[in-house]
């Protein structure tokens, strides 16, 4: 396997040191239905769930995917039945912040993901993305099959052997168990909150940098709007 290209990653973990993390700047008191998610809600698809740090930077970049369909913010991988934001935030529901995606494998594979998903956060490091810390945060690949499980577990060791990474990886690699929506105002964060200053300081420059390293993969839109800049 081809070393990992890790300009993307220094550039996110340089950057994702500079502000507090996103727990700090919200604490939202409105909720929605938090129903469990399945796999396959529309015919054809596939369905991935990972957790790589706030869920505001993960989801602002997997959307602009192609083949991607829907991805939405959520709790995954704990032991309390319809957390809440704070209940996730207070560290005690082992629930980690995840965003579940809905793909067309035809268009992206799962193993496209998982490069994304290593390139984009830290997966050396335990609870902690930047100055996001807890085990909300933590690195992780929830499995929905033993296909997903298999190449999770074999790039996870192929990367250890290649040096990509100076520390060991420690990205959690479990069966999926069910999905918690995290509430409405945590969907389409960084495309509803773009001004606000964790979005523009923090998620934006991680966005930029995506969009150059990944601009093959973009939707058509986006690589429009990606070769214009």
């Amino acid at each position: 396997m081809k070393r990992l290209n890790l300009y993307l990653g220094l550039v996110l973990l340089s950057l994702s040191q500079l502000l507090p993390g996103c727990a700090q700047k919200e604490n939202p008191n409105k909720s929605m239905s938090n129903d469990v998610a399945y796999a396959g809600y529309r015919p054809g698809t596939d369905t991935a769930t990972l957790g790589a740090g706030c869920f505001w930077c993960v989801e602002a970049l997997f959307q602009q995917l192609d083949g991607v369909h829907k991805v939405t913010s959520g709790y995954s991988g704990g032991h309390v039945k319809n957390p809440t934001y704070e209940q996730v935030c207070a560290k005690n529901t082992g629930h980690a912040e995840v965003i579940q995606i809905v793909f067309d494998p035809a268009i992206i594979t799962f193993d496209e993901l998982l490069e994304v998903f290593w390139q984009t956060h830290d997966p050396t490091t335990l609870n902690k993305q930047g100055n996001d810390v807890g085990p909300q945060y933590r690195s992780a690949v929830f499995y929905h099959n033993e296909a997903q499980k298999e190449k999770a577990l074999y790039y996870k060791d192929q990367l250890n052997k290649s040096g990509a990474w100076k520390d060991p990886i420690v990205t959690e690699i479990a069966p999926f168990t069910g999905f918690y929506v995290a509430e409405a105002e945590h969907q389409n964060y960084y495309l509803n909150n773009g001004a606000q200053p964790y979005c523009y300081f923090v998620i934006r420059p991680k966005v930029e940098k995506f969009e150059k390293v990944f601009r093959d993969k973009l939707k058509r839109t986006n690589q429009a709007q990606t070769k214009k800049q």
